[in-house]
């Protein structure tokens, strides 16, 4: 069966006899749509990307640059696959959190201020190495982070819902945090994640302990977490936030001991090469009649 293909890439590979469409060829905001069966919205397009989905009424694949993948859901129709990016931004994504973890730890937040203010306040930091880190999420992000944490001497936990492949269970997280010197948060967001570090759980965090969010904001209660800041006792690196985008005055930007980057966790040069590599992927499964990889939800 031939598909009609639009995604952002205008080098994309596709097998014989698919059309190729590209935002040069076809503007979104302006061309028929109509005969598209294969969609990958612009990544870091946010919503505005989605909403051309119901001006394709031959989409039959949805495939989402992202690994997150819970906006998309809503524009299923009956029999549409929704496919997500996992393992597209486990690389860039570790990587951010290991540096997140290193900079709110080692008091970036403090030194990038004194730079700017030409101040020279030698001041001792924890360091990463001889941590106890507990990373919740047993994914292919988290997986990785693990990996890449391998050279530091570190003690490493994973917690999961499901507790396979050696994770400890979420619902027992409570009562090893007293001991966690990091906790990373990489774990998708839904009802059951929402809130899941409230008030409660961030008072049970170790005393100059640090918690680093590279996966959605409402994971964490903001207005608990700039309580914890504020009162120095806990330090945090945040690549997602709640709200999001961060609106300027936000108590959230002038809290103690917080590095915040504007999510940003898989949109680096890492991205470029992976997204269009798993997408031919997917065109070439398609054209071979297998199935395609990463589907998280049929319509």
């Amino acid at each position: 069966m031939s598909h009609v293909i639009w995604s952002q890439w205008e080098d994309l590979v596709v097998p014989a006899g698919f059309t190729k469409l590209t935002p040069t060829s076809t503007p979104l905001d302006s061309a028929d749509l109509s005969a598209i069966t294969f969609y990958v919205p612009q990544y870091m397009g946010g919503r505005k990307a989605l909403l051309h989905v119901p001006n394709m009424p031959s989409l039959q694949y949805l495939q989402v640059p992202n690994a997150g993948f819970e906006d998309a859901v809503e524009f299923l129709r009956p029999g549409m696959v929704l496919c997500n990016a996992r393992g597209v931004h486990d690389a860039s994504t570790a990587e951010l959190a290991i540096g997140l973890a290193i900079a709110a730890r080692r008091g970036f937040a403090q030194f990038g201020a004194d730079q700017i203010n030409g101040q020279w306040n030698h001041k001792r930091y924890p360091s990463l190495n001889d941590s106890k880190i507990g990373i919740v999420g047993a994914g292919s992000i988290a997986r990785t982070i693990g990996r890449y944490l391998a050279p530091y001497d570190v003690d490493v936990t994973y917690f999961s819902r499901s507790a396979n492949d050696g994770a400890k269970a979420i619902s027992e997280i409570d009562k090893y945090l007293p001991e966690l010197d990091i906790v990373i948060l990489a774990l998708p967001l839904n009802a059951e994640s929402k809130d899941l570090f409230d008030a409660k759980r961030l008072g049970l965090m170790k005393d100059g302990s640090t918690i680093v969010n590279v996966a959605r904001g409402p994971i964490i209660n903001t207005e608990a977490l700039i309580a914890e800041l504020n009162s120095g006792r806990l330090f945090a690196g945040l690549d997602v936030t709640d709200p999001e985008p961060l609106p300027a005055g936000h108590p959230l930007w002038s809290a103690k001991n917080c590095v915040i980057t504007p999510h940003v966790g898989g949109d680096s040069t890492a991205f470029e090469s992976r997204g269009k590599r798993l997408v031919e992927e997917q065109l070439a499964r398609l054209a071979a009649g297998d199935a395609l990889i990463n589907i998280v939800a049929v319509g």
